[in-house]
């Protein structure tokens, strides 16, 4: 059973999916449902030898482009409405081992031309209004399965962070007439202190503003809303700068560390937005080589700690960088 479900104190909607339960976890190596499919054995979700770069609805989405009816009758308190959206898993590689910064520039910047593609056709059904595509990588943040991989959400509403950074966006370049995303990339640049590298379109800071110790943001520095507006060098430049920082992140310790990605864009058929600006923000899970960021009682409030002063984690990424 999938539905929608509203919550009147933070009037915002919560999925409900209750047949996710029973999606795979964790299984091994030679059953990974994410590898090509080998010759004589059990077809996987992809039934050829090999491939690139594949892309499919999911098997257990969070929401379903035919949604069915809602379980339950709801109130003028807290209605309920179907789910209908679209959920998508993106395969980065057919080799089972590894994580994006194993990928080639070549590799990642095939990626970002396919999540331009699905970008494009997601944004084109009627129904959705936002379509967010990230990564969740390794099991503490609950990964199911291993295998190199991403997930789309064509989502029929503007996820509540989203929501607020466009309102925000919007509120400021009424008031000044400018980008808010630009404004505070050029305090950054002006700054230097917080600035992981950049190159000629592309430039990677750990914000001002960071709630993770390690965490990192992706912005072009010409402004656009999404994927599609790139040019074809800022389209090689994103996949250049997305390799730096996920080897980066990954020589602070040598070694695999999980963390979120997220695509961050204008919403569903809103081109050229004069307000909003793409970027890629990375939310690293480990504070120490071997202690978590964990999101407890003032997270789950609303309210960050972060446990480290981004001046300093900026020139300890800078440090991993320069060893690369």
């Amino acid at each position: 059973m999938s539905e929608l479900r509203w919550h009147p104190y933070l009037e915002q909607w919560v999925i409900t999916a209750t047949h996710r339960q029973e999606r795979t976890f964790l299984p091994p190596k030679e059953y990974c449902p994410l590898c090509p499919t080998k010759p004589g054995s059990v077809e996987t979700e992809v039934p050829f030898p090999d491939y690139e770069i594949v892309v499919f609805e999911n098997r257990f989405p969070s929401l379903q482009r035919d949604a069915p009816a809602p379980a339950v009758d709801g109130t003028p308190l807290a209605p309920v409405i179907p789910s209908q959206g679209i959920c998508e898993v993106v395969l980065y590689t057919p080799q089972h081992e590894g994580e994006m910064a194993d990928l080639t520039v070549e590799q990642i910047a095939k990626l970002v031309e396919v999540w331009s593609d699905r970008f494009v056709e997601l944004s084109g059904y009627p129904f959705v209004q936002y379509v967010l595509i990230f990564e969740n990588k390794g099991k503490e943040i609950g990964v199911t399965i291993p295998h190199p991989h991403g997930q789309i959400y064509a989502y029929p509403f503007l996820p509540p962070l989203i929501a607020k950074e466009v309102s925000s966006a919007r509120e400021y370049y009424d008031q000044h007439g400018k980008c808010l995303f630009c404004a505070v990339m050029q305090q950054e640049l002006d700054d230097g202190r917080r600035i992981l590298t950049r190159n000629p379109h592309f430039v990677s800071f750990v914000p001002f503003f960071a709630r993770y110790p390690y965490e990192v943001h992706v912005m072009p520095m010409r402004h656009f809303g999404a994927l599609p507006e790139m040019s074809a060098e800022e389209h090689w430049a994103l996949a250049e700068m997305l390799s730096t920082v996920t080897r980066t992140l990954r020589r602070l310790w040598d070694m695999p560390i999980p963390y979120i990605m997220l695509l961050h864009q204008s919403p569903a058929r809103e081109e050229n937005s004069p307000s909003y600006h793409f970027h890629v923000e990375f939310y690293p899970f480990n504070r120490t080589r071997d202690k978590l960021k964990y999101l407890a009682g003032s997270e789950q409030a609303g309210t960050f700690i972060n446990d480290t002063l981004a001046e300093e984690t900026a020139a300890t990424l800078r440090e991993a960088l320069a060893k690369l």
